[in-house]
């Protein structure tokens, strides 16, 4: 099997109340494809810029991350600052520069569109449907999406949603694209507009899927010790995707073992600022946590 994420590459400035740190590498692509090579060896879309330094190219290649689509643009690397509240679970975005990523037309390589498993990053819907339109035989494809594309492009997010199997969204996003309060009505109302599962992310409080199956509800592991959020949601879903590519075992229990795995690796990666914590574990530990975990749910 073979998995691709088309999403941003970007340098992120951030503060917490932990700290804060300028410049580290981060990116809903870079956080997925990170995340989804404890599992499997992923294909990388994305574009840079001529500033992207080559140690990070080499992070990428050493974690067996395939950087054939990877472009290099005239230009400067996508740049955003952000600061989080006490809590953790909002934050400011300070700054915003999107350089080339702002122009970005993704072209798949030709080895990379026959791909099976699929993750069209947030990102406008009109890219994300330029990208389906380039995959010749995906078995599963997962998009994210944020509040900006349900508001300011409704139309071409209401047409992409049919042509994927599964989408990506927090609790506030599914409020917004259905009118509904409650988290059961608004995931099931998703569902109608198209996919076959919805995931809807709760922070802190985990996630629920919404399947042909019912729903089903995770918690998150409990971290005492966050660091920086960012990049967590990106790697939930790479851990999902990740392991999905990795294990042919039947539904419904596949799905759910992978968004237990999703949340353990979401869980390191907000125990350092960037992807320090992710570059210092190894997939013994993410399993060592998953039995933690499965331990901590058995009653």
């Amino acid at each position: 099997m073979s998995l691709l994420v088309v999403g941003s590459i970007a340098f992120d400035s951030i503060e917490t109340p932990r700290g804060a740190v300028e410049e580290a590498l981060g990116g809903s692509a870079t956080f997925f494809s990170v995340s989804a090579s404890f599992f499997t060896k992923p294909r990388l879309v994305g574009v840079v810029g001529e500033d992207f330094p080559d140690r990070h190219k080499k992070l990428f290649v050493d974690r067996g991350i395939d950087t054939t689509g990877l472009a290099t643009a005239p230009g400067k690397t996508f740049r955003w600052k952000g600061r989080y509240h006490q809590d953790m679970n909002t934050r400011d975005t300070l700054e915003v520069h999107l350089n080339v990523f702002e122009t970005f037309e993704p072209t798949l390589p030709p080895a990379f569109q026959g791909s099976t498993h699929i993750f069209l990053a947030n990102s406008s819907p009109v890219i994300q449907a330029k990208v389906l339109d380039q995959i010749s035989k995906a078995r599963l494809v997962m998009a994210d999406t944020m509040d900006l594309w349900i508001e300011t492009q409704h139309d071409e997010l209401m047409a992409l949603l049919p042509r994927i199997d599964g989408l990506l969204l927090n609790d506030s996003e599914a409020r917004l694209l259905t009118g509904e309060e409650n988290m059961v009505r608004a995931g099931r109302a998703v569902r109608q507009l198209g996919p076959k599962f919805v995931i809807i992310k709760k922070g802190e409080h985990g996630a629920m899927l919404f399947s042909e199956d019912g729903v089903f509800v995770v918690p998150a592991y409990p971290t005492p010790d966050v660091v920086d959020p960012t990049g967590a949601g990106d790697c939930f879903a790479g851990g999902i995707l990740g392991y999905l590519d990795s294990d042919d075992s039947p539904p419904p229990g596949r799905l759910r073992r992978a968004m237990a795995f999703g949340t353990v690796v979401s869980s390191l990666v907000v125990e350092d600022f960037g992807l320090r914590r992710l570059q210092r574990t190894n997939r013994n530990e993410i399993d060592e946590r998953l039995e933690q975990y499965r331990a901590m749910l058995s009653f």
